[in-house]
């Protein structure tokens, strides 16, 4: 596979995380290295199937490691999930002449890049580029740990106020139906509670703390809650919370979760995924995921990737609960 890969196109796709560029800078530098054309996508799947390719040397991603978001754009693109819209896609690949490609993003991301390969047997590698921290086959994904640094970063200034005026804060963090932020969020930052999917069908979270005496030794608390659905966020909590006589302030950190410079371990992430983004195609892979598991690089199928739950550490949530009391 190594003599036909000429060229590589790489794109970001579906929600923007720190250290996207970072990883954009690891695969361009690695394909040129390695004597190979770059060409980046911008807007993602809808600028696959725009035209929007521009031809990437070692300069045009200089600077950028330490910038969030993502300098070649992102988009949403209903028009990839038909197969008129695949074929305009492929099309515009083989006028540029890109022999594999490089995708960014979630499972969203995937899911598209998948059915793409088998399509058109186009050779394409992703990189894990979500703060959801949710794809299976990995432990980390881009832009996870530079979230929960900002979680915990907000949620010490909320605690000054919850402790000046004793109060009771419920704080919603991002995540969709995965708890990571939440709860690793919650440990983190001394919070008293998580509120997070993945354990709420097994009890009453909030009924188990008013039981246990919650506040009554303490001069300010703050629960920490997924987004999730599952749930209904922070508003559904706080209404609950009124009803037990609390009186609860509610904090919806939002997209401040998604900003902002990415940390030094997303950095080295994006950048150790980015390099064996390059080497997996020019290996001949395809339809893989580029995961880290236990600090070494793995390769997960995109099937594994998108439809294997990722396992929360229970054990995490015990720690937590002894430890708010």
């Amino acid at each position: 596979m190594m003599h036909k890969m000429k060229c590589i196109g790489v794109l970001t796709s579906g929600g923007d995380a720190p250290g996207m560029n970072a990883a954009l800078r690891a695969v361009t530098r690695t394909a040129i290295f390695n004597k190979l054309q770059v060409k980046a996508i911008y807007r993602g799947y809808k600028g696959l199937i725009t035209g929007e390719i521009v031809s990437f040397q070692t300069q045009s991603v200089s600077n950028i490691i330490q910038q969030g978001g993502t300098i070649i754009k992102t988009a949403r693109c209903p028009e990839f999930h038909t197969s008129e819209g695949r074929k305009k896609a492929y099309e515009n690949l083989l006028k540029e002449g890109i022999d594999g490609l490089v995708v960014i993003g979630g499972d969203g991301t995937f899911t598209g890049a998948r059915y793409f390969s088998q399509e058109y047997d186009i050779p394409v590698v992703g990189i894990p580029g979500t703060i959801d921290n949710d794809l299976y086959g990995t432990d980390y994904t881009l832009g996870y740990d530079t979230a929960l640094n900002t979680i915990i970063q907000a949620v010490d200034k909320i605690r000054d106020t919850a402790s000046s005026h004793d109060r009771l804060f419920v704080v919603e963090v991002m995540g969709r139906d995965a708890g990571f932020l939440a709860l690793y969020g919650a440990i983190a930052s001394g919070a008293e509670a998580a509120i997070i999917p993945e354990i709420i069908t097994e009890t009453n979270q909030l009924d188990e703390l008013i039981q246990n005496g919650f506040r009554k030794t303490k001069n300010s608390s703050i629960v920490l809650v997924s987004e999730s659905d599952i749930i209904g966020g922070a508003m559904t909590v706080a209404e609950r919370l009124k009803e037990k006589g609390y009186d609860p302030r509610v904090s919806i950190l939002g997209y401040i979760q998604r900003g902002g410079s990415p940390s030094a371990l997303d950095r080295i992430l994006a950048s150790r995924m980015g390099v064996a983004a390059v080497d997996a195609l020019m290996d001949g892979q395809r339809s893989i995921m580029i995961g880290i598991v236990n600090n070494e690089i793995t390769y997960v199928p995109f099937t594994k990737a998108i439809k294997d739950e990722k396992a929360l550490d229970k054990y995490l949530f015990d720690v937590l609960r002894l430890l708010s009391i």
